[in-house]
């Protein structure tokens, strides 16, 4: 074992006895997090506004504050970047996480005080590095270098002294000196604006580096390896770095693109560990590999709420705390943190696949699922359904994403399901229907719709050319950070994009 794990295991054991007790006790964890938060706000214009200094219980908090969407917290925002002090919390903010928009906004920017960086975002990349060690205390990650693929990083002209950037750019700006030491590429490249010319600068500092960890969204991270056995001339990532043992990622659902991280990775020995790191906050880690579940961090200064989804589009929504939450419901959550976020519905569905501990896999978006006819399709269908489909067809995906096919007079609706394939299969047609079952069988709404065709006909599935979302999301300005492919929509504005440039792709040849 290095000696520098022997020290870090032994400084962070006691961090490992904090977290065994917020496994068992988890709503008093909560509840402390709760009152420290509101008592550091209680004299922000917030603060005031709801009268926290006279909130002593959750019941309090809970019947005093309302839900917020971003809509409702933006005119707080727009200030506080404007450099007004004293508005959502008490700190001065100078960081603003650039988040992908919602349905009325293009973009949100979410506040992160100093405070958020150390006790959410930075704790939480040590709580991974204090699971991955006490697991496998022979590791080379603190002897060797992690490469971290962040995103774009800018001065907002809304104020001299306010920053706004993708998350992982906030990161890598403001970590410790020392992390400089494990980390590469070097601090100028990872913050590159334009990911094109990132991703060959990238290749250039980083192919001499011992490289043993790759850190980031896996969709971008493949654009980036690919890049990398391109410029180098190499078939696999081991034929560069020897040594890798470990990719940490989170953003997307890893489940599309394993296959591929194989065949570029092909190691027995190669490790994958999936973080729930959001713009705003840090809030799961798997600390478990034989789990692809989540440990709920309990104590990184977020206090959390949960709405199932059978409640969320009603006028009064039932809200669950860590409490009352069950096994095998989607819940839309809510979150309160220490940047401002009050009562905040962060967009995401989770479901607990345990309870002390509390565990979650994200199952999708509270907006990203299509219900056009009825038949209630999440991510987390979609993308069970596609993992089956695969594996029955030897096909490997890119990328994908699917949209309504509205009704017409003479026509029932259905969905269409564009796919980039990494190897497509032999037979389009069994694939299709390969997908149609595992939907049925996991979705029951789906199914009665799919009932001898009684309102949705057998999904038609198209091969896009090669090359067709990267061009989509270079045309889109999404290239590389945080910006994710939208999974599920309920109008046909992406699809009808998509299979325009797929079109344009073959007909150039």
């Amino acid at each position: 074992m290095p000696i520098i794990n022997s020290i870090f295991n032994l400084m962070f054991k006691s961090r490992l006895t904090e977290i065994e007790f917020f496994r068992n006790n988890p709503m008093a964890v909560q509840e402390r997090q709760l009152m420290q938060n509101i008592e550091s706000a209680k004299d922000s214009e917030f603060g005031r506004r709801y009268d926290f200094r006279t909130i002593k219980s959750v019941g309090a908090y809970l019947q005093r504050v309302p839900l917020h969407q971003y809509g409702d917290l933006r005119p707080y925002v727009e200030r506080m970047m404007r450099g007004s002090a004293n508005v959502l919390c008490s700190e001065e903010v100078k960081w603003f996480a650039k988040s992908s928009g919602t349905t009325t906004e293009k973009s949100k920017f979410i506040p992160v005080p100093q405070r958020s960086l150390d006790e959410c975002h930075y704790r939480g990349g040590k709580d991974v590095l204090t699971f991955y060690l006490s697991r496998f205390p022979e590791s080379n990650i603190l002897t060797s270098k992690s490469l971290t693929l962040g995103g774009s990083h800018e001065v907002t002209s809304v104020g001299a002294n306010t920053c706004c950037g993708d998350l992982s750019a906030i990161l890598i700006d403001n970590a410790p000196w020392i992390t400089e030491l494990v980390r590469t590429p070097s601090k100028e490249v990872a913050l590159i604006a334009d990911f094109e010319e990132k991703v060959r600068r990238i290749a250039e500092e980083t192919l001499t580096e011992n490289v043993v960890q790759f850190v980031g969204v896996p969709s971008w991270n493949l654009v980036l390896m690919r890049y990398l056995l391109s410029y180098s001339g190499k078939s696999n990532l081991l034929e560069i770095w020897p040594q890798l043992e470990l990719f940490v990622h989170g953003g997307v659902s890893f489940a599309p693109y394993r296959e591929q991280f194989r065949a570029i990775i092909p190691s027995p020995t190669m490790r994958y560990l999936e973080t729930y790191n959001a713009s705003e906050g840090f809030f799961g880690i798997q600390d478990d590999l034989s789990d692809d579940s989540m440990l709920l961090m309990l104590d990184y200064g977020v206090f959390y709420e949960f709405i199932p989804m059978s409640t969320f589009d009603t006028a009064h929504p039932t809200l669950c705390t860590v409490a009352d939450v069950q096994t095998g419901v989607s819940y839309a959550m809510v979150i309160t943190t220490t940047g401002g976020l009050w009562r905040y519905v962060i967009g995401d569905t989770v479901e607990f696949t345990s309870l002390f501990p509390h565990k979650i896999k994200i199952t999708g978006r509270t907006r990203h699922y299509i219900n056009v006819f009825g038949e209630e399709l999440v991510v987390d269908n979609a993308e069970n359904a596609l993992r089956i489909a695969c594996q029955a067809t030897n096909a490997g995906i890119r990328e994908y994403t699917v949209a309504p096919v509205f009704m017409r007079a003479d026509e029932k609706g259905g969905h269409e399901w564009l796919i980039e394939f990494e190897h497509p299969p032999a037979d389009l047609s069994v694939f299709t229907s390969l997908l149609d079952q595992a939907l049925c069988a996991a979705n029951s709404d789906y199914e009665a719709k799919r009932k001898n065709s009684a309102t949705l006909n057998l999904p038609t599935v198209r091969s896009l050319h090669s090359g067709t979302f990267y061009r989509w999301m270079t045309r889109r300005g999404k290239l590389g950070g945080q910006n994710k492919v939208p999974r599920l929509y309920n109008t046909r504005e992406y699809v009808e994009q998509l299979n325009r440039i797929s079109g344009e792709l073959a007909a150039a040849g």
